[in-house]
């Protein structure tokens, strides 16, 4: 129907053009000037456009990046073709195309950083369409006050306010908290108007002075533009010390293209991916109860096996084991193998493993689904693929969505032991260790032998694994990866 509209529509448009050059024919020249006019109109040669808005490609995407543009403009498109690759919080993902027809304009150029879910990122046409006659909406009226809202600031900024005027005068009695605050925040005290008997300056003055305090104001000359390129030393006074008892929010920004100077610094673009991590971290250490336990296992067993394989040309790393060993565990105890929902435990029918793999983007833990049911060697080589993945950034979303335990091995940097965070809603992670050899006694000949150790720490929810459970986990985790044959009756 919406097709047959348009169509409609150019008809009578083209209909129209040919009559207006019908009745220009008898001019010379002044006629062609006309017609090419009207014909080089976008409003009157308007093609009704699609718009391909930025999708949300994970469950917490609130905002994404242009990454690259795969199609060009003119391009014929295809319902399931690339059309762009999007940074998302979690990785790098391709977009593909959902209708047919023709990439008429590209809104987003590649590079976009924080481009806010729903935003149009392009225009499309149907097949037959002049592409290059493309409507282009004006922009949302939120956008275009937000890009006429900072040039309302600038004229504004060319005269100051006047700085405030202080309440008090003569000796400044304060509390000790009320000195603490107006410290940390470089508030003058003089401007505190104190409450307290003898004119004490309380806490709650203090208080209400950093709200209705213009701080951030003062902070903006740092960040501003430098002067007018005539030198003048009249300028200085943009730096002003400040008044007795201040101290200064933060340190001055660095000029870029300078070499920092002592006490500068220099601000450095977040990721989407290294600010989802830090919402992550902060989110589970401040809401999950936090409980740790460790325990060291004999790897003897494993590095003999791992010989063994190789020489059937079977290669697998101690983590496949230890990936393998935590599967197998889950399923001899199901109770571990839950995460963390707003009503309460869930319990999960299989067991995904994350495992944490660090990229130049941040760390990230693509999944083994199903790995209890999978033999060593195929868990090694999903393992080695999904780190590849994770690397490139070309990790799909189920493929790092959904895990119920993770695992975070840095052995391979010769870290001995630590404590890992949890990854939210699960209920546990697995710190891994490197290897060491320790003399120990033999309870059987009562004589010392070596023994090949590696301590591992498990981080579990307090609210779902308690400490006596994560001991028999952790128990039954050394039974596994000590005697490995266990792992195929599990």
């Amino acid at each position: 129907m919406a097709a047959s509209l348009r169509l409609g529509r150019q008809g009578i448009l083209f209909a129209l053009r040919l009559s207006n050059v019908n009745k220009c024919s008898w001019a010379s020249h002044s006629w062609q000037d006309h017609v090419r006019h009207f014909f080089q109109s976008h409003s009157s040669l308007g093609v009704s456009p699609l718009k391909v808005p930025m999708p949300a490609l994970s469950p917490t995407m609130e905002e994404g990046n242009i990454v690259k543009w795969l199609k060009k403009e003119g391009e014929a498109v295809s319902a399931g073709d690339a059309l762009c690759e999007i940074e998302t919080d979690k990785a790098v993902v391709t977009m593909e195309s959902n209708d047919d027809g023709i990439l008429a304009k590209i809104l987003i150029e590649e590079g976009s950083r924080s481009v806010r879910l729903g935003t149009p990122i392009a225009l499309m046409v149907e097949e037959g369409q002049d592409w290059k006659q493309v409507e282009i909406p004006p922009p949302d009226a939120e956008a275009t006050h937000a890009a006429s809202g900072p040039a309302v600031p600038s004229a504004t900024t060319s005269s100051p306010p006047p700085p405030p005027k202080p309440a008090t005068s003569g000796l400044l009695r304060l509390s000790p908290a009320a000195r603490h605050i107006l410290d940390t925040h470089g508030i003058d005290p003089k401007l505190a108007k104190p409450t307290g008997p003898r004119g004490l300056i309380t806490k709650e003055d203090a208080l209400n002075l950093l709200k209705t305090s213009p701080a951030p104001k003062a902070i903006t000359p740092t960040a501003a533009p430098p002067a007018p390129a005539a030198p003048s030393p009249v300028v200085t006074p943009a730096a002003s010390p400040p008044p007795p008892g201040a101290r200064p929010n933060i340190p001055p920004l660095s000029v870029p293209g300078k070499p920092g100077a002592p006490g500068t610094f220099t601000e450095i673009p977040a990721t989407n991916v290294r600010r989802v991590i830090a919402q992550r971290l902060t989110q589970s250490k401040t809401t999950i109860p936090h409980a740790y336990a460790s325990i060291d296992c004999d790897m003897a067993a494993v590095m003999q096996l791992r010989k063994d394989l190789a020489k059937e040309h079977i290669k697998v790393s101690v983590n496949d084991f230890i990936i393998k060993a935590a599967a197998a565990t889950l399923k001899e105890m199901p109770e571990v193998n839950v995460t963390w929902s707003g009503d309460g435990p869930r319990a999960l029918d299989s067991v995904h493993i994350s495992i944490a793999v660090a990229t130049d983007r941040g760390l990230i833990t693509p999944i083994i689904k199903d790995a209890g049911n999978k033999g060593v060697q195929e868990i090694s080589a999903n393992a080695k693929v999904l780190a590849q993945k994770a690397r490139d950034g070309k990790l799909l979303p189920e493929e790092y969505q959904g895990g119920s335990f993770s695992i975070s091995n840095l052995g391979m940097f010769g870290i001995g032991g630590f404590s890992a965070v949890i990854n939210p809603p699960q209920a546990c992670i697995l710190a891994v260790g490197a290897s060491r050899s320790e003399l120990r006694l033999c309870e059987d000949s009562q004589g010392l032998r070596t023994q090949q150790l590696m301590t591992v720490t498990l981080s579990s929810d307090g609210r779902l694994v308690d400490d006596e459970l994560a001991s028999r986990f952790l128990d039954r985790f050394r039974s596994n990866m000590e005697q490995p044959q266990r792992m195929v009756l599990a």
